[in-house]
């Protein structure tokens, strides 16, 4: 019997500190697991909020530490605040002479306002107030520039306005040439006299060259796509102060391959080249030019893709957004990240690693944008609009969604602390 009690109690004094061991081991083990996640998803773009739940409770420990390692705000995820106040504030209504008529929707019969009664709230912090005052006296003696498609536009007026809001005689405000603000190809340059500034718009859909397609072409190539060659218009885009490119909308079959508008490079017709290997080709054309052309004290951006809303069909067959009062909630009825946003993104890494300066910035506006289906024109199509047209869910009303890309535009220059010389 004491031989027996000896024995058990030799066997759990070596098993005890096997257990222990056991455990210290199970702990270290995860705890390193955790340490090699953390530094992985640091190294992975950001994820949106609702692909971040598949990972359960270790999404919110990843989440908090890019919070933290980034040091700043990311104003591109948060979510829509019913906020009636906020319009009123913001204080430019349609009357702002520098809109075109098509998207001052309420004015095109446009009845309800709801769309009017939403604010962008990012996770975990604010964004700044836009303060026209404050960026007229940044921008004091300066260029600001937007060059892209018909969004870029939309962009542009509604910055405009904005910016005009720190003006008090609108009259001192006017187009340098005496164009009037409405649709037409070229260019528009609006002329803030009080502060010596241009706020310019340059109308490129696709920054490169759109022209005749090189002798011996085939007969179903009409036009091609320079993708190797900056349109004309980028010589007046240097020595700007403020850039902000955009690209997307015009970059699929519908309105390249579908048109018998094929891709040329190096002078040689492909028509094999899909049309993403194309605009890849051309953001590296983009790239290279800014590289090479641009002042390094300029604040480059370029804006990620906004999207469009065709319920239930297509632009052109039956789309439509008019049933939409609310921004959406169900994260379901959400786009997937287009494929542009992603090559636009691996873009700006590149640049920001061999132009060594911060004031390249990737304008991440494509996630609060998604659940506007709310903020379009629809069927409120400016007057003279043959009939019937196809809704317009591409554009959008304004004031309206892009007043907040440009909050967030000043917000990242502020934080940048833009200022010309």
């Amino acid at each position: 019997m004491d031989h027996h009690q000896s024995t058990a109690q030799k066997h759990h004094r070596f098993s005890l500190p096997i257990v222990i061991k056991r455990q210290l081991l199970y702990a270290i083990s995860f705890l390193i697991f955790l340490i090699l996640s953390v530094l992985v998803f640091d190294l992975l773009p950001p994820f949106e909020p609702h692909q971040l739940s598949r990972f359960g409770f270790l999404s919110q420990i990843l989440l908090n530490n890019k919070k933290s390692s980034q040091g700043s705000c990311n104003y591109s995820y948060g979510r829509w605040v019913r906020d009636e106040s906020y319009y009123k504030i913001q204080s430019y209504d349609e009357t702002c002479p520098f809109l075109d008529p098509g998207f001052r929707c309420r004015q095109c019969g446009r009845k309800d306002v709801e769309y009017l009664n939403w604010r962008w709230q990012p996770k975990g912090c604010e964004i700044p107030r836009f303060n026209a005052s404050d960026l007229l006296e940044r921008s004091r003696n300066g260029r600001i520039v937007f060059a892209g498609d018909s969004i870029a536009r939309n962009q542009w007026e509604s910055f405009l306005c904005m910016l005009g809001q720190g003006v008090h005689n609108k009259s001192t405000i006017y187009e340098e040439h005496g164009k009037p603000i409405t649709k037409h190809k070229g260019f528009l340059s609006m002329r803030f006299s009080e502060y010596n500034l241009t706020v310019e718009y340059y109308r490129v859909p696709f920054l490169v060259v759109v022209g005749r397609p090189t002798l011996n072409s085939s007969t179903e190539v009409k036009m091609t796509i320079k993708v190797d060659q900056m349109h004309w218009f980028s010589r007046k885009w240097v020595g700007a102060d403020i850039l902000v490119f955009s690209g997307g909308h015009w970059w699929n079959e519908d309105k390249t391959v579908e048109m018998g508008c094929y891709f040329e490079d190096g002078g040689k017709v492909n028509t094999s080249m899909s049309v993403m290997e194309a605009f890849q080709r051309s953001l590296q054309t983009w790239k290279s030019w800014a590289l090479q052309n641009l002042d390094r004290e300029s604040y480059i951006f370029f804006r990620s893709f906004s999207p469009v809303h065709y319920r239930n069909g297509t632009w052109n067959i039956e789309g439509r957004c008019d049933v939409d009062m609310q921004p959406e909630t169900n994260y379901m009825n959400l786009e997937p990240e287009p494929v542009n946003n992603q090559l636009i993104s691996d873009m700006i890494k590149q640049m920001e690693l061999e132009y060594r300066n911060s004031k390249v910035q990737y304008l991440n506006i494509t996630y609060l944008t998604q659940f506007r289906f709310d903020g379009h024109p629809s069927v409120h199509r400016e007057p003279g609009t043959p009939v019937p047209a196809p809704q317009d869910c591409s554009h959008w009303c304004l004031p309206g969604v892009p007043d907040v890309w440009n909050e967030i535009l000043y917000a990242h220059l502020r934080s940048m602390g833009f200022k010309t010389k």
